[in-house]
């Protein structure tokens, strides 16, 4: 890298540390060296563009895929991200996200695995191995106490140096001995120092755990030049208008930033460039990685996938893309498989009294009850948002099982608690061509037409840019099904309006009341109106909002019907249930609810959804409630019906995982990555809104199931809960009568099918520590192990407790220390129910340094 250093001038060598556009780094052909070009994760590869014309591949959340407890799963998962991302010329994913589920009101829990440190950092090694060994970088992010999204961009973190390595630091950790690429910087500070400017940069990332890639912001988290380039941060997104850049340039120029810690940046900035094969040929000097071992095209036989559709055979190649082909992938339903494979691995099965799994052949009719049956949540909201091309709602899915068999009846109910639901191209025409859909149209500042284009619905996040262009419209003609009062909006900052058949319905200038990115360009505020629509009778309804600096360009159209009558609605899908064999009632979280950039206020899904529910039970014993959401909800008549079953946000195939679930095609593989509360008021941690810009980890060790016990609290459902088809007995644990200091452990549990069909169990391991020197936890997670037996059958678990599960960060000497004498193995379904308990003694070298 040194040849190719010298090549380029101290000034030309600081301008490479900035984005060249919001996805790409700069190019440099003095070097041969290409842009690199990333995109958000980690449900889909989204790619440059917020286009819902340009589809992707959508899997399950990030909470989802830790509940499989399954790391080869997640790791072919991740296969099929990278095919995805090749598909559309992107070399670096953003993501797996790190961070943890330290409150049940964390905003972005869907995109984040669990409450556990050791279960984050295995689900989250897993998919960066099956991200890279396909030649596309993986980024662990949010670097580090990201952990909600309140104030996020100014929020100060304080928590003690020994909870930050062994809670907050260790997926980090975990994620760079996996051999991870990147890691982003959060845009909160730790202990007063920004994320982006801090030594944790350094140390111990780069120094102690030898992170040899690049450290890369958060999209605007860097706000100044000198300190920010003199830490450990390599790489300033997006750009070109950073605070490096020219700035960074001059800075090294001045003697502020020394031409070494510019020329270290480039280096590994230059090294992933190799890696991912967007060095010149010659230029790679030998280092580059997958790609270049492939001929530079990376294996797509991945999953599923590839030319000319996505990886599950849909859309197409993207332009411009001038990398050689790759291998061709498997073929597009191998990849529908997977991910359909996934939504039932991840499902969890909270409760059941003997209703599940429901039978075809005995049913007549089902009744399935809910809006988010029809309108399944499939994801969550915010930046990491894609489009898929189809979605299987889980009414699809159950259709889909039951054609044949049983006759489906679908009722509504009640409509959710939230805001109107942007314009989908089935309610409305463009009023130009009269197809499904709305017209974008791209004004000047006299109001002169620039372009338009047909789009698919109202939701357009960026319209496209062109010279002159001062005001976005977005016009279509509604076809009302439903008489009344309907609530229209508009979302967007500055100046907008919205008009109905010539008529004005809301102006007015509105400022936006914060720079974090996801609000400005991806989750934008509506402002709302009321007008009366009439069946039969088209309502052309136009939006305009003007372009001004700061506001981005998000614009976002909205209409809602005028909610049916509550009580109606209940008694509807109370007669369904009572009429038919079995009901399923799904319900769920809104956008408004789970959405980057916020956090949540409660965990209820509001009276509306819960009086469902409870309507629903009353009218058929064999009810199952099928909760769709990306993280704790409060289920208050879970003892009220004859199942439960987490959904999480599926992905795009959804509605089929969980029709195989239902009908017994496969088990609910899933275990809760996250402890659930029966009520917010019990849950030991709670507080995500900063005080004087300050969030404190009062808590220190005792996050997710650590506080739960330590307050000696029952919540509704324990870290690895979950049931299957099938029962279990634990019969025996076994550990060594003596462990080293600085070793892992084996610890083996026999475990026996007592039920009357083949299953899988996950067999879970926790350590205690009692009589301790130092604060621990009443006991923590330490490993686990899945085992399938048929039914009768006798296994065994073999579990390796890694030796980082046993030691602790000791302050004082800045180093990690195991404690010798008497520890307490444990090993059970879940944090709250381990009837296994063995001790172990340690030995040396406790003593000294590991």
């Amino acid at each position: 890298m040194d040849r190719l250093l010298g090549k380029l001038t101290p000034r030309a060598r600081a301008l490479l540390l900035d984005g060249a556009t919001t996805w790409r780094t700069r190019a440099e052909p003095a070097l041969g060296l290409r842009e690199l070009v990333m995109s958000d994760g980690p449900a889909g590869v989204r790619g440059e563009a917020w286009d819902e014309r340009d589809t992707s591949v959508l899997l399950p959340s990030a909470s989802a895929l830790a509940a499989t407890w399954d790391e080869a799963l997640v790791e072919s998962l991740g296969g099929l991200l990278a095919a995805e991302a090749r598909r559309k010329g992107v070399d670096v994913l953003l993501a797996p996200t790190l961070n943890l589920h330290r409150s049940p009101l964390g905003g972005r829990h869907f995109e984040c695995f669990s409450e556990d440190p050791e279960l984050t950092g295995r689900i989250g090694a897993a998919l960066v191995r099956g991200v890279q060994a396909h030649g596309v970088a993986a980024t662990a992010k949010h670097y580090v106490a990201n952990d909600s999204e309140t104030d996020r961009l100014t929020v100060d973190v304080r928590v003690d140096e020994r909870t930050l390595r062994e809670v907050y630091l260790a997926p980090f950790e975990a994620a760079v001995a996996a051999g991870v690429r990147v890691v982003m910087a959060g845009y909160n500070a730790v202990h007063g120092t920004t994320m982006t400017a801090s030594d944790l940069l350094t140390g111990p990332l780069k120094d102690e755990w030898g992170f040899d890639g690049v450290v890369v912001s958060d999209w605007g988290a860097v706000r100044t030049t000198v300190d920010t380039a003199r830490a450990g941060l390599d790489l300033v997104m997006p750009g070109p208008d950073s605070p490096w850049g020219e700035a960074l340039a001059r800075a090294v120029a001045d003697g502020a930033v020394p031409e070494a810690v510019v020329d270290d940046k480039v280096r590994r900035l230059l090294r992933l460039a190799a890696w991912v094969g967007a060095l010149g040929e010659g230029e790679a000097s030998g280092d580059g990685g997958p790609r270049e071992a492939l001929g530079r095209g990376g294996p797509r036989e991945a999953l599923g996938g590839g030319g000319p559709g996505d990886a599950l055979g849909r859309g197409g190649p993207r332009a411009g893309d001038t990398r050689p082909p790759a291998p061709r992938p498997a073929a597009a339903p191998e990849g529908r498989a997977l991910a359909r494979r996934a939504v039932a691995a991840g499902s969890v099965l909270l409760a059941n009294r003997g209703v599940l799994p429901l039978d075809p052949g005995g049913l007549r009719t089902v009744a399935v009850i809910g809006a988010h049956a029809a309108r399944t949540r499939t994801q969550g909201g915010g930046s990491a948002g894609v489009f898929p091309r189809e979605e299987v709602s889980v009414l699809d899915g159950i259709r889909d099982a039951l054609r044949g068999h049983a006759r489906v009846v679908h009722v509504p109910g009640p409509r959710p608690d939230g805001p109107a639901p942007p314009l989908d191209h089935d309610a409305c025409t463009d009023p130009r061509s009269g197809l499904p859909g709305v017209l974008l149209r791209m004004l000047d500042a006299d109001g002169r037409e620039l372009y338009a284009e047909r789009r698919r619905g109202g939701r357009l996040l960026e319209p496209r840019l062109v010279p002159g262009a001062h005001t976005v419209e977005i016009s279509a003609r509604l076809r009302p099904r439903t008489a009344g009062r309907w609530t229209l909006g508009v979302a967007g900052f500055g100046r907008m309006s919205l008009v109905l058949d010539g008529r004005p319905l809301l102006a007015g200038d509105f400022p936006p009341p914060t720079d974090d990115p996801a609000v400005v360009h991806v989750n934008p505020p509506a402002q709302y109106a009321e007008a009366d629509l009439a069946v039969g009778q088209d309502a052309l309804l136009v939006a305009r909002r003007e372009l001004a600096p700061g506001t981005g360009r998000a614009t976002v159209v909205s209409a809602a019907p005028p909610a049916p009558d509550a009580a109606a609605s209940l008694a509807d899908a109370a007669r369904a249930a009572a009429a038919a064999d079995a009901a399923i009632v799904v319900v769920g979280t809104t956008e408004h609810g789970e959405c980057e950039g916020y956090d949540r206020t409660a965990l209820t899904l509001g009276a509306t959804q819960d009086a469902l529910v409870r309507a629903v039970a009353a009218g058929n014993p064999r009810t199952v409630a099928v909760v769709n959401s990306g993280g704790p909800v409060e289920l208050p008549w879970r003892d009220a019906v004859g199942a439960v079953l987490l959904a999480w946000f599926p992905g795009q195939e959804g509605g089929g995982g969980l029709a195989d679930v239902l009908f017994g095609h496969t088990e609910p593989g899933g275990r809760l990555p996250t402890t659930w509360p029966a009520v917010l008021a019990d849950a030991p941690v709670t507080r995500t809104r900063p005080a004087d810009g300050r969030l404190h980890y009062d808590e220190g060790l005792h996050v997710g199931h650590r506080g739960w016990l330590r307050h000696g609290r029952t919540p509704a459902y324990w870290f690895g809960h979950g049931l299957g088809y099938t029962a279990w007995a634990y019969e025996e644990l076994t550990v060594p009568r003596e462990a080293r200091a600085g070793g892992d452990l084996t610890v083996r549990v026999r475990v026996r099918n007592t039920g009357a069909r083949a299953g899988r169990e996950v067999v879970q391991v926790y350590l205690a520590r009692p009589g301790s020197a130092v604060e621990r936890p009443v006991r923590w997670f330490a490993g686990y192990a899945a085992v399938r037996a048929r039914p009768g059958e006798t296994v065994t678990a073999t579990v390796r407790v890694p030796a980082r599960a046993l030691r602790h960060w000791c302050v004082e000497e800045r180093a990690w220390r195991t404690e010798e004498g008497r520890w307490r193995v444990l090993a059970g379904r879940s944090a709250g129910e381990v009837p296994l308990v063995a001790d172990l003694e340690v030995r040396g070298p406790g003593a000294g340094r590991e």
